[in-house]
């Protein structure tokens, strides 16, 4: 496995949109391996293939260790490997075919350093899917899974969450990540 880079805002690959998989082989695997490998050594819960450089409509996500995600269990009195409590999904060509309710819930993102804001998203969702072998699956989320697949698929779609925020607050965010863009 390889720790790939997440490309960070302004990066103008994360405006564009993804392509469809139409190859499920052995690359498209290791790519998914490499993608979650990376995610849990930034910390995230959700990566898409476009914030490694990947034009690919593929997402991987765990929910385990996110904040308010059950507590591990433990053996003896001792907490269980961090490993062993992992939950890697693998979401090909993912596609949103319901959604209801709304919910509003503090985001940030591996792509937008430093920044967190409020975004309301729908929160009970029904996905359409592939597995990376190429099999067709459907499958409901609600509550952090359903914001996290939705905010997964707006990379794939080009949008961040700060897209997402009302004009004059995305626009003063966006100076700020600027500014700071370029100071680093």
């Amino acid at each position: 496995m390889a720790t790939l880079t997440v490309l960070k805002y302004p990066h103008p690959l994360l405006k564009q949109r993804a392509h469809p998989v139409t190859r499920f082989d052995a690359e498209l695997g290791r790519l998914a391996e490499d993608m979650l490998q990376t995610m849990y050594l930034e910390g995230g819960i959700g990566l898409a293939a476009i914030q490694v450089g990947q034009l690919r409509r593929l997402v991987v996500m765990d929910l385990r260790d996110a904040p308010g995600a059950p507590v591990a269990e433990e053996e003896d009195g001792e907490e269980v490997d961090r490993e062993l409590r992992r939950n890697p999904r693998v979401f090909v060509n993912p596609v949103i075919t319901a959604s209801s309710g709304e919910t509003v819930s503090e985001e940030g993102c591996l792509s937008v350093s430093e920044y967190t804001a409020e975004v309301r998203r729908a929160a009970k969702v029904a996905l359409s899917y592939q597995t990376p072998a190429g099999e067709a699956r459907q499958e409901e989320f609600e509550g952090l899974g359903a914001i996290c697949i939705q905010h997964e698929i707006d990379h794939l779609n080009g949008l961040l969450f700060i897209d997402r925020l009302p004009p004059l607050k995305r626009q003063m965010v966006r100076k700020r990540l600027a500014k700071l863009a370029r100071s680093a």
